[in-house]
């Protein structure tokens, strides 16, 4: 095997999206020699997809929202699964990120009298999400990407390289993670270009990965979220949280098909856009649950007065949380009350001007013309449910990112506890900054701490790695030869028809079971040609991943015999507040196969859960949790 390419530095990154820049942001300006690895384009990161804004508390909007305000709105959204202490430093520091942004250079759209715009969304009880037009996401990389290269022209005016302590290797995947005793040595990959192997020696990596998407058939995600980050930190021994709670986002495009599942961002709704049957009823009213019915409109004529006097009228129920909203418009359909193309109608065109739904709207204007020939301006759009985001990830401590393993951290959608069992619209662009920081916080800190006492990587590890990687080449070509496409379909097929957005145990058991055939069937994966340009191999390494997520939804999702955020079970429809404080936590056997164990959660401090009226805790709390016990 030719020479491995090696490089050395103090903390690796693993992911370019807003946690990751954030992360490698923080530990070089704290005087660490970062990398940042990504495996798509710098710049093309999964963040750009995200539309609405950054949820913060800072009162622009309405001078009475707060930090309290966001904890108790992001605790109600995540059906109080939350970690408690994630939520409390998410709600408390976003404002302070956001106001960061605009020092790196972000330019957000402003109020009449000059302070960032903020704009409604379900589940926040005040206009919270600073946003630019519905390209925030564009604008969070690009800001995040010109701080980094800001950086890089201070190391060259100091050192005279402009990568000298800060450097992104693009195009390059990673697949493991080194360790010595226990601690992170430093992570394996390869140029996605050439196949050629490299190798990141490193006391400190952060994951931030994203998410776990394409293990569904339907969804927004791009081809990078296979679970990359979830799969390292199981296979080093780290443990993943909440893994049964995937988001679907209600409103994905449905029509035409070779678009489906390109989200529609929220802000549609937000700006006043509604959701019709095909009977053209306003169908939300019917499916507010009895825990949020004291904050939304029961009326239409109540819900439209909101959006000019929010203070005396409640919401519209189209702004509920995503799961929510989610689950409506699947009852619908089936109800037989979809749209022609199997979804139904989001109507923003009898709502708004055509001149403030392109000014407001500019990015879902276009795509609706360009992609679907659809004119939001003049005609409603076909939406439904898409897999969107998963609240499961790496278990983490709350204040560093750090993982169970030494070295190890992870940050936004690949760390789990901060949504709960679902996450509000807007939180993920503030929960990678804040939690980005964090990390990079955290293992500049932890670095320090080591001194010279560094892990080091074992040969014996690399060339294990090396061999896994390359292994779909030396398979036989044999009766049982598998195709990795072939794979990925069956994978995405099971996932989406057994472990979907509405549950049972007989289904997600066959789910299991076909999993269980298709990691046996994935040993003998063959692929074709050469390591260099070759889809194919990459698709047959990320497989690993993509099993090893799946089953972690799976596993997860059969255990927990209840229906509460983003995970619902047909054959256990109720929430149980027993089920409130039992985190399901997944680590893996050395075969590869995954076990569920569960895990008490720690109790909220008293003077967060004091923020709450006694009546509402009682919805999800035992009697014995609630203040001042059963009295």
């Amino acid at each position: 095997m030719s020479e491995i390419e090696r490089h050395h530095y103090d903390v690796v990154v693993i992911g370019a999206g807003g946690a990751g820049l954030r992360a490698a942001i923080e530990a070089r300006e704290l005087g660490k020699r970062t990398a940042v690895v990504c495996k798509s384009l710098f710049g093309k990161a999964h963040t750009v997809m995200a539309e609405g804004g950054i949820a913060a508390s800072m009162g622009n909007a309405n001078p009475r929202d707060s930090w309290q305000v966001h904890f108790r709105d992001t605790m109600r959204g995540g059906k109080f699964l939350n970690n408690w202490r994630m939520a409390e430093l998410h709600a408390k520091e976003a404002p302070q990120r956001v106001w960061e942004l605009e020092t790196y250079g972000a330019l957000f759209d402003r109020t009449k009298d000059g302070k960032i715009s903020q704009r409604n969304f379900g589940g926040h009880e005040y206009p919270r999400l600073a946003h630019v037009g519905d390209r925030t996401g564009l604008e969070l990389i690009r800001t995040l990407q010109q701080k980094i290269v800001s950086l890089q022209q201070d190391d060259f005016a100091q050192h005279g390289d402009y990568e000298a302590n800060l450097k992104v290797f693009a195009e390059c995947t990673i697949t493991d993670l080194l360790t010595d005793a226990d601690a992170v040595s430093g992570a394996f990959g390869y140029w996605r270009e050439t196949g050629r192997f490299v190798r990141f020696d490193a006391p400190a990596v952060v994951l931030a990965t994203g998410g776990i998407g394409k293990a569904f058939k339907v969804t927004s995600n791009s081809w990078e979220y296979t679970g990359d980050g979830h799969a390292l930190a199981l296979r080093c021994g780290a443990a993943l949280i909440n893994m049964e709670f995937v988001q679907f986002h209600p409103t994905g495009m449905v029509w035409p098909p070779s678009v489906k599942g390109i989200l529609v961002t929220e802000s549609v709704r937000g700006d006043g856009g509604v959701l019709r049957n095909s009977e053209n009823k306003r169908f939300m009213f019917d499916y507010i649950p009895e825990v949020f019915k004291d904050q939304y409109a029961t009326s239409e004529q109540e819900a439209d007065r909101w959006y000019d006097d929010p203070e005396h009228n409640r919401r519209p129920p189209e702004l509920l949380p995503r799961d929510e909203v989610a689950r409506a418009i699947n009852s619908e359909v089936k109800a037989g009350r979809g749209s022609p193309h199997g979804g139904v109608l989001l109507d923003v065109s009898t709502r708004l001007s055509a001149e403030v739904i392109r000014k407001r709207l500019p990015s879902m204007y276009h795509q609706f013309k360009e992609l679907a020939d659809v004119d939001i301006t003049a005609e409603p759009m076909e939406v439904g449910p898409t897999c969107h985001y998963v609240m499961g990830g790496v278990q983490v401590e709350p204040d560093t990112a750090a993982a169970s393993v030494r070295g190890l951290f992870a940050a936004g959608e690949v760390a789990g506890g901060m949504h709960g069992s679902n996450r509000l619209g807007g939180n993920s662009l503030s929960d990678l900054l804040v939690f980005g920081r964090r990390a990079g916080l955290g293992a500049a800190t932890y670095v320090d701490s080591l001194g010279a006492r560094r892990p080091t990587v074992r040969e014996t590890d690399v060339d294990a790695a090396a061999q896994r990687a390359i292994s779909p080449f030396r398979a036989e070509h044999s009766a049982d030869a598998e195709n990795p496409y072939l794979l990925q379909q069956e994978l995405q097929q099971t996932m989406n028809d057994l472990v979907g957005i509405i549950r049972t145990a007989d289904e997600i058991q066959l789910a299991l079971k076909k999993l269980d055939g298709l990691r046996q069937r994935a040993q003998h994966v063959v692929v074709e040609g050469h390591r260099q340009f070759n889809p194919g191999w990459h698709l047959a390494l990320d497989l690993r991943n993509l099993l090893a997520v799946s089953e972690c939804v799976a596993r997860a999702a059969l255990e927990r015999t209840e229906s509460r955020g983003g995970h619902t079970r047909d054959d256990y429809p109720a929430m149980d507040a027993d089920w409130r404080h039992v985190l399901l936590v997944c680590s893996q056997h050395t075969n590869g196969s995954v076990r569920v164990e569960h895990q008490e959660q720690v109790p909220m401090r008293a003077d967060l859960s004091g923020l709450f009226e006694l009546d509402e805790l009682k919805k999800y709390f035992t009697a014995d949790e609630l203040p001042g016990g059963t009295d």
